[in-house]
């Protein structure tokens, strides 16, 4: 798994669940003004003149899951332009793929509501449709905004579409496990990377893999924004979606109504630290599921020790780094796979079952069930094709993130991350080879930094205390870049917006509806 990926858990737990089945007080800050502050450049007014031609979602489906999905009559899609490069906003041109939920109670409507899942890369359009189903479909927001999913620019059944691999390729990747800290091992992992850029840039093109970052999809946003009518924006962004609206808040802090950001990204913080500190919060993460491990009636997978938990599976799963185990028809278990299977059941909790299924099958040799946690994640079907989610991954994070090109930065980052996160370790030593980002043929467009805001209305960073995704310091911190209201809540998984707890749903509820804030300090805690 890569160091640097996130899901956001809206999405995770509910693709999780389909497949196995397994008081607080507010205060008021104020009011908004009416109307939109930052107007666009007179050369892009065309594109905010957009009208939307609303229809059927059906042909807007990407995936199995999104042809069952979108065929729901109660939502409705559409595309618009914009610019692919916005300094050349008479050349060649994207469309943004948009799904709503009209508001159940138009009389009382507020306006739209728009999410972004996280990633980069997923699916908005998905995810809305999870999050309605989850069970706000009905709800107060429901009744008073329109819900609105949309893809990012090259995402999903946003054109044109980030497609760098083949699904085959795509099955061939996951198998390799690069472990070998040799000049010879370092060569192949350099190639495998080197390879990986040329495809994206044969298949998807210099001029789209130059325009698909953060910088452009929130100006992307801003469009989206005025062609659904609204002066100002109401946004929830789960994961990588706090990066977006940060970065929409510091270029539109004027066309800002409400903000919620959850499951945050430190801004300022160097992709390096922040890859540190996300290994730290998975190795949490995998402790807390050792230490639920061991009070089973059934004896746990990994011992009855918590503390010795990540030494026995440092020894049932390094031995697939030479022989990868056998997990269904035409398919095996990779160090890589298992790996990712068993951190896409560390962001909840609640999947915590599955992943004790997990690792008991890996302990006697049957590796399906981390397989298939692994192709949840991957966002592969069971016809063995792939969504373009972890592809588009890879492209926006190689011109949203820092470059790392000196080896040894490289392998100081994998030495502490191997400090950190040992279930994570291969055992043989940090490579220091170099990912696709350092072979990309375009520069980052965003850098680290902290966000110089200046008029944005009162805003809610929501932060869990074992996020093992996006650590709860994280949430700290770009709360006080955006002299904004911290929530606090106490749990283990990765985001808690709009996903059951009462309590922090009611505050995000009455923020959205009322521009109310909860006090400072204020605290919820998940059952």
């Amino acid at each position: 798994m890569s160091l640097r990926r996130t899901r956001s858990f809206a999405l995770t737990v509910v693709v999780c669940a389909a497949v196995f089945t397994t008081a607080c007080t507010v205060a008021s800050p104020g009011s908004p003004s009416p109307v939109a502050s930052t107007a666009p450049d007179a050369a892009l007014q065309p594109f905010y003149d957009q009208k939307l031609s609303w229809g059927p979602c059906a042909p807007y489906a990407t995936t199995a899951t999104d042809r069952t999905a979108f065929a729901n009559p109660k939502f409705d899609c559409a595309r618009f332009e914009v610019p692919l490069d916005y300094t050349k906003p008479d050349g060649e041109k994207a469309e943004i793929a948009v799904l709503r939920q009209k508001a159940l109670d138009q009389d009382a409507r507020i306006g739209s509501l728009l999410m972004n899942p996280g990633g980069p890369g997923a699916s908005g359009m998905s995810a809305l449709t999870s999050i309605v189903s989850g069970g706000i479909g009905g709800g107060p927001l429901a009744q008073r905004f329109d819900l609105i999913g949309f893809d990012p620019r090259g995402v999903g059944a946003s054109m044109p579409k980030i497609d760098c691999l083949t699904d085959a390729e795509q099955d061939a990747e996951r198998e390799k496990t690069f472990a070998d800290p040799s000049p010879a091992g370092v060569a192949a992992a350099d190639a495998n990377s080197e390879l990986y850029a040329q495809r994206c840039t044969e298949r998807v093109g210099t001029e789209v893999l130059a325009n698909v970052g953060t910088r452009d999809v929130v100006r992307d946003m801003d469009i989206l924004r005025a062609v659904l009518g609204d002066a100002k924006l109401n946004y929830l962004g789960y994961s990588y979606g706090t990066r977006i609206g940060s970065a929409y808040a510091e270029e539109f802090p004027g066309n800002v109504r409400a903000l919620v950001l959850d499951g945050a990204l430190d801004p300022q913080q160097s992709t390096i630290d922040r890859a540190v500190d996300q290994n730290a919060g998975f190795q949490g993460a995998f402790d807390a599921f050792a230490a639920w491990c061991s009070q089973q009636q059934t004896p746990c997978p990994l011992g009855q020790d918590p503390k010795q938990a990540t030494t026995v599976f440092q020894a049932l799963v390094r031995p697939l780094i030479d022989n990868p185990l056998p997990a269904g028809p035409g398919r095996v278990l990779s160090f890589a796979d298992a790996q990712t299977g068993v951190s896409q059941a560390l962001y909840v909790s609640a999947a915590y079952p599955i992943l004790f299924q997990g690792i008991a099958g890996l302990a006697t040799g049957d590796g399906e069930t981390l397989l298939r946690l692994a192709d949840f994640y991957y966002d592969r079907a069971p016809d063995g094709r792939y969504s373009n989610t972890i592809e588009a991954f890879t492209v926006i994070s190689c011109v949203d993130e820092e470059r790392i090109t000196d080896r040894a930065q490289v392998a100081e980052l994998n030495r502490r991350a191997d400090e950190v996160a040992p279930f994570r370790s291969t055992g043989r030593g940090p490579v220091n080879s170099l990912d696709p980002c350092a072979f990309w043929p375009v520069p980052p467009t965003s850098k680290p930094h902290v966000p110089q805001v200046s008029g944005l209305p009162p805003t809610l960073v929501i932060s869990v205390t074992g996020d093992p995704a996006t650590p709860y310091e994280a949430g700290i911190d770009l709360a006080k870049a955006l002299d904004g209201r911290l929530l606090t809540v106490e749990g283990n998984q990765h985001t808690a917006a709009l996903q059951g707890d009462q309590c922090t749903d009611e505050i995000v509820t009455q923020y959205f509806i009322d521009l109310v804030l909860p006090p400072e300090g204020a605290q919820c805690k998940l059952a």
